[in-house]
């Protein structure tokens, strides 16, 4: 099979001292597959966990990127969704077993095959081989099967989409499933990337939504996202105030928390579900704060590839975009510094261009 080398960023090894520019192998698109051009690439905080193998999982080397955005160069022969010159997306998977029950109904990402979904970048989600890995948007091309590749609607910003295909499908796929919409009381935990998408779209599904930050200084900007109103985590009377409100609680805090905090917000037969934080909490779950007002607690990911064309085209009916602040590819690793000093409001895209030149 016919490959050559494209230009990427990545980490070469677990002693992580930063992204660095290497090269990395792709292949001449089969039949079905799809080769696209990079042209924005945005930054997920699972990008940083992942290089610096905080899931102890980490194949090198590792080149991240799963909100792909980019134009098609060519195709296979048997492609027929997509014709060279058309804007795509790719989000976390690139494939699964396509035979399980969770593929078959359109949930790619539960796949329940030997290695489950094969991710963009890191190979398989249940790695058996380290010798197979895939290499994500990081890099000036990609090549993809048509079966997981996203059509763009012209109304998006291209500049600024990308992030719908992690940030956007991971909390629109929880708020659907358990029923968001018209007279839903809907409390966001977490106001960063994942959570200023969630405003955004349980407002446009028709919910009341409250944010809930512990930064003051995000008071605005969740305002003007959608939120009707925002609560301070930090302020306890505030919270107790609050108590038994929600209908549906999303939490998208990245790092290890205390749940606790949060399930007195629920109503009876209320659910709050976590996304984002792929760990343990912080404390134990009181399952007496549940069991009196039949809470439930659950966990959700991604979404399947249908219902991530649905998030786009749904952003793209209601106007809805992430909010972004675009770089340069040479500017990686202040962007994850910025992540981890919680500076940027809300998402970094890169424009790959920087990595052409």
């Amino acid at each position: 099979m016919q490959s050559y080398k494209v230009k990427a960023y990545g980490a070469s090894n677990s002693i992580f001292s930063g992204l660095k520019e290497m090269e990395v192998e792709r292949y001449a698109p089969k039949p079905d597959e799809v080769h696209i051009e990079v042209l924005y690439c945005g930054v997920c905080h699972s990008d940083l966990h992942q290089v610096k193998n905080d899931w102890h999982n980490t194949i090198y080397p590792c080149v991240p990127g799963h909100e792909v955005l980019g134009r098609v160069q060519e195709i296979g022969s048997e492609v027929t969704k997509f014709q060279v010159g058309d804007i795509v997306g790719v989000g976390c998977m690139i494939d699964s077993c396509g035979q399980c029950e969770p593929c078959t109904h359109g949930e790619e990402n539960y796949c329940e095959g030997p290695v489950s979904w094969t991710a963009t970048y890191n190979g398989y989600m249940k790695p058996q081989n380290k010798d197979f890995n895939t290499f994500g948007g990081y890099s000036t091309d990609i090549v993809v099967k048509e079966s997981f590749v996203l059509r763009i609607p012209a109304q998006l910003d291209i500049k600024a989409a990308a992030p719908i295909l992690c940030a956007g499908i991971t909390t629109y796929s929880p708020l659907k499933h358990w029923g968001v919409g018209p007279g839903s009381s809907v409390a966001v935990v977490g106001i960063g990337g994942l959570g200023h998408m969630a405003v955004q779209l349980a407002r446009a599904m028709g919910a009341q939504v409250t944010a809930i930050t512990r930064d003051k200084d995000k008071q605005a900007a969740a305002e003007q996202l959608g939120a009707h109103e925002v609560l301070l985590s930090t302020d306890s009377k505030a919270m107790e105030a609050h108590a038994s409100q929600y209908d549906f609680i999303l939490i998208t805090i990245p790092d290890a928390f205390d749940i606790n905090d949060y399930v007195p917000l629920a109503k009876r037969n209320g659910s709050l579900t976590t996304v984002g934080l792929l760990g343990p909490y912080k404390a134990p779950l009181n399952n007496m704060n549940l069991a009196m007002h039949r809470i439930s607690v659950a966990g959700s990911v991604i979404g399947g590839i249908a219902e991530t064309q649905e998030v786009l085209d749904f952003c793209a009916e209601h106007n809805i975009l992430p909010e972004t602040q675009l770089i340069d590819i040479q500017d990686i690793n202040k962007a994850y510094d910025g992540m981890l000093d919680e500076e940027v409001r809300f998402r970094y895209v890169i424009d790959m261009a920087s990595l052409k030149n």
